[in-house]
């Protein structure tokens, strides 16, 4: 804690003195999942990425004390080490526990326990004139609320306790392959309204090919089962292997997969987007090329190739939240407008009974006509390469979700003009904790989340790639590639490690 305590005191002071000039601010986290480029900008940076400690694991508490930066991956082994899990991890190992509390990061177990910052009992944060407080959901809970889904935009958080349960040696998981939507949604909540099930999520293939998957701990696999990994090089990709066995079978295929490989399955291939790399590289498609190209197919190094590249900026990236009653309303407009697939569901649990969770991912949780689960859907996917019909689509998307009672992960990229974000996001109860917490002369939320369109532009602008090979193909791929090989060798090298097994 004395190595916490100064480095928390050096971020107070340089709060400090951004506050007494009245003057925004970057805070550098360190190497991060992203769905944005980060940008680094000289003297009005505050470098907190040595907050990188899992500090305590409290077995009686079942309770983690936690730095921001720490990456899911070493909180699940800090976990482990001690018989404990988690109770919501974020699906890629870089994502960070000060990410998933300040976006309100979900997985498959928010059907139960709601997004990541639910799960969170308290944090410790500095506000903008430099004071270091403690919050929770019973001690200054506006500021708690307020900084989660904030962005920053109310202080830095430096500390978080995290919720912890008993772990298991395995996930027994049933994938259902169900022929419709209305299908999926029914038993989708099936599984949630099924407390014996901790995980929901689904994969949507075609409007005629869907697989629910659900999945419950346990310590023992039943005689003559094998365990079904997926984080080695000659394992399966996860999406893959239930394509291929679930979507060809009529009835549930039950696996028994370990829990490190349950929660991190989605981070070879990042999800099923890796795919498209190989579509845009024209690489064949298979076993003998995943293998071969294994480092580069995991979410931290994707992310970093895909912002040095700029093929981001090509791409839709959206997360949103739609009530149930709307869901399917919902994915017959994704289905007729952008007809990408696959698809991802996943439940999460946003009713929250506190008047001061009243903004963030969803802007009226304490109303009892919010939804008790929304249904999230992940739609990623190549986008039109003219950015303006780009721009035009995710607006569509967002005008829909708005029109049926929904809202967007704020990860995800946003297109809103202020009056529309605002619209969805409680601004009197945002503004009201910015002004209470000497936060008001920094960006807002808005500000951080929404796409930069003339910052993007000058960013081309000023790349080094030569702009006669800038838009040709493969060339942009290339580029990102070779940046990320040249300057990631520690993401490379948390890319081929193996997380730990529990064993």
């Amino acid at each position: 804690m004395e190595a916490h305590n100064q480095a928390v005191s050096a971020v107070s002071k340089r709060l400090q003195e951004f506050h007494a000039r009245r003057e925004a601010f970057r805070v550098y986290h360190g190497s991060t999942n992203s769905t944005r480029a980060i940008h680094k900008d000289g003297d009005k940076i505050i470098d907190t990425s040595q907050l990188d400690h899992v500090l305590e694991v409290d077995k009686t508490k079942k309770t983690a004390l936690v730095e921001p930066n720490v990456p899911m991956d070493k909180l699940v082994a800090a976990a482990l080490d001690n018989g404990l899990v988690p109770l919501v991890v974020m699906e890629f190992p870089g994502i960070t526990v000060g990410g998933g509390f300040s976006g309100s990061a979900g997985e498959s177990s928010s059907g139960r326990h709601g997004p990541f910052d639910s799960t969170v009992n308290s944090i410790e944060i500095v506000i903008p004139n430099g004071d270091i407080i403690r919050a929770s959901k019973t001690d200054k809970p506006d500021l708690f609320w307020g900084a989660a889904s904030a962005f920053g935009t109310v202080g830095i958080v430096t500390l978080l306790e995290v919720q912890l349960q008993d772990a298991a040696q395995y996930v027994q998981l049933t994938h259902y392959p169900v022929r419709s939507f209305s299908e999926a949604l029914k038993k989708l909540q099936e599984q949630v309204a099924d407390t014996s099930v901790e995980f929901v999520d689904g994969i949507v293939f075609s409007p005629s090919r869907i697989v629910i998957c659900a999945g419950s701990l346990v310590d023992a696999l039943p005689s003559g089962a094998k365990p079904r990994r997926y984080l080695g090089r000659r394992d399966p990709w996860f999406y893959l292997d239930v394509q291929k066995r679930a979507m060809n079978s009529s009835s549930p295929v039950v696996d028994y997969v370990p829990l490190t490989d349950y929660l991190f399955r989605w981070d070879r291939g990042g999800f099923w987007v890796a795919r498209y790399a190989y579509r845009y590289f024209l690489t064949p498609f298979n076993r003998i090329t995943r293998y071969l190209l294994d480092t580069f197919m995991h979410a931290r190094v994707m992310y970093h190739a895909l912002h040095k590249s700029g093929l981001s900026d090509t791409y839709i990236i959206q997360d949103v939240g739609v009530p149930f009653d709307g869901a399917e309303a919902f994915y017959e407009w994704l289905h007729e407008a952008l007809h990408i697939y696959p698809l991802w569901l996943c439940p999460i649990r946003v009713r929250r009974y506190s008047p001061d969770a009243a903004h963030g991912l969803h802007a009226d949780f304490a109303d009892p006509k919010t939804p008790e689960v929304m249904l999230n859907f992940g739609v990623w996917g190549p986008g039109p390469t003219d950015f303006d019909e780009l721009v035009r689509l995710n607006r569509r998307i967002e005008h829909k979700v708005h029109e049926l009672g929904g809202n967007k992960t704020l990860y995800a990229q946003a297109y809103y003009t202020e009056d529309e974000f605002w619209e969805s996001y409680n601004k009197p109860a945002y503004d009201a904790v910015r002004i209470k917490y000497h936060a008001d002369h920094l960006p807002s939320v808005y500000d951080k989340v929404k796409v930069d369109e003339a910052a993007k532009k000058s960013a081309r602008e000023q790349s080094r790639m030569p702009s006669f090979l800038r838009d040709r193909r493969p060339f942009q791929g290339l580029y990102g590639v070779y940046k990320a090989w040249r300057g990631g060798d520690y993401l490379l090298q948390k890319a081929s490690g193996k997380p730990k097994q529990a064993s």
